[in-house]
């Protein structure tokens, strides 16, 4: 490909994973500025193009070459039947590392206790194919409509039950739902249009995104540590505090003494750091990580 034909066209998710998916390409390296009216966002990489687009869309868009990849949830990507290469998970969302699960359910009060029970019943919910292929699987029929939005207020009013997609199950409650069962649990995914991914030069450039996008979640709730020991007490360091796996050890200037270095789990930190001061540890230093890359 000419250099300047080199460009890779990607397309990320705008609405509630918008905010959580800049971040993670700003630890990888990316700096992506979005304008509140503008969904074509800037980025300091010669060789992207970014498009801000509704997840739901997204796979569409890669698998007709509209975008050459993008990272869009497994439930949109199974919801549409897209035809695109599934590259890697990246397991992330809005309020935490959990998955988010598409629910079936129904007003506390419903008789409604199984998916069986919805035979004839009136269903609503964004994700529409998804719906129809569980009920099928359960040998069900039942009227599911496309939602629009505000799904949880549509029951019991205007339907029997709905599938909606939740994180906390926080909503859920607030509008004194019930959940029957659940369809799927979904992550987002990086995806890439069939031609795209047989392309050399895109398909180096997608790997390189792919790893940096790795080694950003990899040092998620992740800190490295550096502290100067009396290197009489190493051994016993390394046997009392199994938490400092594989650290990097060096002999420091001061004859007796050594330098060690680890990354740790954040939360293990405060329990750590008072342990380290017993046993003659100093100049520790807590610093954040951008990256981990294995």
């Amino acid at each position: 490909m000419p250099a300047n034909d080199r460009m890779l066209r990607i397309g990320l998710p705008s609405g509630s994973l918008q905010e959580p998916t800049i971040a993670l390409f700003a630890k990888a390296g990316f700096s992506i500025t979005v304008s509140s009216r503008s969904y074509k966002p800037g980025v300091d990489d010669p060789e992207l193009t970014v498009r801000l687009l509704r997840a739901q869309e997204i796979s569409r868009y890669v698998e007709h070459g509209f975008l050459d990849c993008g990272l869009t949830g497994r439930d949109w990507i199974e919801n549409n039947g897209s035809d695109v290469v599934r590259l890697e998970e990246f397991q992330f969302s809005k309020s935490s590392a959990k998955p988010t699960r598409w629910v079936l359910a129904v007003p506390e009060d419903s008789p409604i206790r199984s998916v069986k029970q919805l035979q004839g019943k009136v269903i609503a919910t964004e994700a529409v194919e998804m719906t129809r292929r569980f009920l099928a699987k359960h040998g069900v029929t039942a009227d599911v409509e496309f939602s629009w939005g505000a799904t949880e207020v549509k029951v019991p009013d205007l339907v029997d039950a709905i599938v909606d997609v939740t994180e906390t199950g926080s909503s859920l409650r607030a509008n004194k739902l019930r959940i029957v069962e659940t369809l799927m649990e979904s992550v987002p995914q990086f995806i890439a249009n069939k031609a795209a991914w047989k392309d050399r030069w895109k398909r180096a450039k997608i790997e390189r995104i792919m790893l940096l996008l790795r080694g950003a979640l990899a040092a998620r709730d992740k800190v490295g540590l550096k502290l100067n020991l009396p290197k009489k007490n190493l051994a016993r360091l390394l046997c009392e505090l199994p938490a400092l796996r594989r650290p990097t050890v060096s002999q420091l200037s001061v004859r007796g003494w050594v330098a060690v270095e680890t990354i740790i789990d954040e939360k293990i930190v405060r329990e750590i750091i008072p342990q380290l001061k017993s046993l003659g540890a100093e100049g520790i230093i807590e610093y954040p990580l951008n990256k981990v890359v294995y």
